[in-house]
């Protein structure tokens, strides 16, 4: 059956709440911070309306866009870590029993219940050299002397891992268990090995799934604040760290509404070049 396009106004009802929703909390948000963006700032802490592009010009200077590189970078690299790690421990979770797959999913449930403070500061403590896992390692002989890894860029990308996989997996779940059994059963059957049949009938049947959780988790990560701040040095910190450093200690708005406006135009590009990819190939396989 094919669904006939809208013919009256009442037809557009059941999208109208999700647009009412998607204009008060994204649309008009975001317009404002444009507005913002634009703005010139004056003597103690306020600004003035104007039309001026200065505040993006100082955004496209070479520290900043280092930082900006820098934050595009780290989002895409958790990204990529969360899946590798995430994509073959979810296919294994739905080939469990019912019972443990439960189980495993409340454990995941109950790191996201933990805040961000909480993961970081038990982070750093995992990785310090007083109280941190060093000194296990140097216990089973396996060093000479403890070690602290905590600040540094491995300690950030660790902490960004850990608090974004448990989302990696409830995004890839629902699709890894409505696939079929019967595809590597087939693969298995042509002579195909393990890592082979996953690799070239389970993940091309999943692309969609894996490149929406690429998405998400590269979002999520773009957004990075306390982490990076609590885990790295301020070499390590995104740009997400320098806009609320301009917006409430610098008390300069306008600049952190041109840098906040520029962290939605790199989503929001990810996000297209991600429907045109599936849309093209989509395309081609019709």
């Amino acid at each position: 059956m094919r669904r006939s396009p809208p013919q009256k106004p009442v037809d557009y009802l059941p999208i109208a709440f999700p647009a009412i929703m998607l204009g008060v909390f994204f649309v008009i948000p975001f317009a404002i911070m444009v507005a913002i963006s634009v703005f010139e700032r004056v003597q103690g802490g306020f600004y003035e309306p104007a039309f001026t592009f200065a505040n993006y010009a100082r955004f496209l200077t070479p520290f900043f866009g280092k930082v900006l590189a820098f934050s595009l970078g780290l989002a895409a690299l958790v990204s990529a870590v969360c899946l590798l790690i995430g994509v073959p421990f979810t296919y294994m979770l739905t080939r469990l029993r019912r019972g443990k797959q439960v189980v495993w999913l409340i454990a995941l449930l109950g790191v996201l219940s933990l805040s961000e403070v909480i993961i970081g500061f038990a982070w750093s403590t995992l990785l310090s050299r007083t109280a941190g896992l060093s000194n296990l390692f140097v216990w089973v002989g396996l060093m000479e002397r403890p070690e602290a890894w905590t600040p540094g860029f491995a300690a950030v990308l660790t902490g960004l891992v850990y608090q974004a996989f448990p989302y990696t997996v409830l995004v890839l779940y629902p699709a890894f268990s409505r696939l079929d059994p019967s595809l590597m059963e087939a693969a298995r059957t042509l002579g195909c090995s393990p890592a082979r049949a996953f690799a070239n009938v389970v993940l091309p049947a999943m692309r969609k799934t894996l490149l929406a959780t690429f998405i998400i988790v590269f979002i999520f990560a773009l957004g990075a604040y306390l982490l990076p701040q609590i885990l790295g040095r301020p070499q390590h910190w995104t740009l997400s760290v320098l806009v609320t450093d301009q917006a409430i200690y610098q008390s300069n708005m306008p600049f952190a509404a041109a840098m906040a406006v520029f962290l939605v135009v790199a989503s929001l590009a990810l996000v297209g070049l991600s429907m045109a990819i599936t849309g093209r190939k989509g395309a081609a396989g019709v």
